[in-house]
């Protein structure tokens, strides 16, 4: 499926497009909010800006793909792969990234308020000034993660992987609590 033909079948109505092939496909600032991209091969692809608010991503292959200021806000991403991608400024408030493969993932500033990161791989990922207030990142892998200046207020980070992790500027419960390292 070439991307004119996703944008014409979701505008006609369409909404599954589970297992579609998207490889490198050109898919920036395209609205496909509540469709179902289950189990779909999205390598390389280029979603920057791109409106996914409620989609089911779960299972997809997001492998280098740019998301980029994205809307992914409440969508489910469980068991996605997400490795090396690019989610500057994406907002994923509310979403679910539960076992997802987030490794060295570039999530500068992006919004993972409420977000489900349990038993995610964050292992490299660059979190720097990211809002995860309220997340869920239990047992989550944030080895050798950049977590500097983000904001981890009230996040649940219980039997979470933090050895090598820069914490630096973090904050890590209310207002003025932070951890130096």
């Amino acid at each position: 499926m070439d991307p004119k033909e996703l944008k014409q079948r979701y505008e006609a109505g369409e909404r599954d497009f589970s297992v579609a092939d998207l490889r490198n496909a050109a898919l920036d600032g395209i609205d496909l909010s509540g469709a179902v991209l289950h189990g779909a091969m999205l390598e390389g692809a280029n979603l920057q800006r791109a409106n996914l608010s409620r989609a089911d991503l779960s299972g997809a292959t997001l492998s280098g793909a740019n998301l980029a200021q994205a809307d992914l806000s409440s969508a489910d991403l469980s068991d996605a792969i997400l490795d090396n991608a690019i989610l500057e400024g994406t907002v994923l408030e509310g979403a679910v990234l539960n076992q997802a493969d987030l490794r060295a993932a570039d999530l500068e500033q992006a919004d993972l308020s409420h977000a489900d990161l349990s038993e995610a791989d964050l292992t490299r990922a660059n979190l720097e000034s990211a809002d995860l207030s309220g997340a869920d990142l239990a047992t989550a892998d944030l080895h050798e993660a950049n977590l500097s200046q983000a904001s981890l207020e009230r996040a649940n980070l219980s039997r979470a992987r933090l050895d090598d992790t820069n914490l630096e500027g973090t904050i890590l419960e209310g207002g003025d609590s932070r951890l130096i390292s």
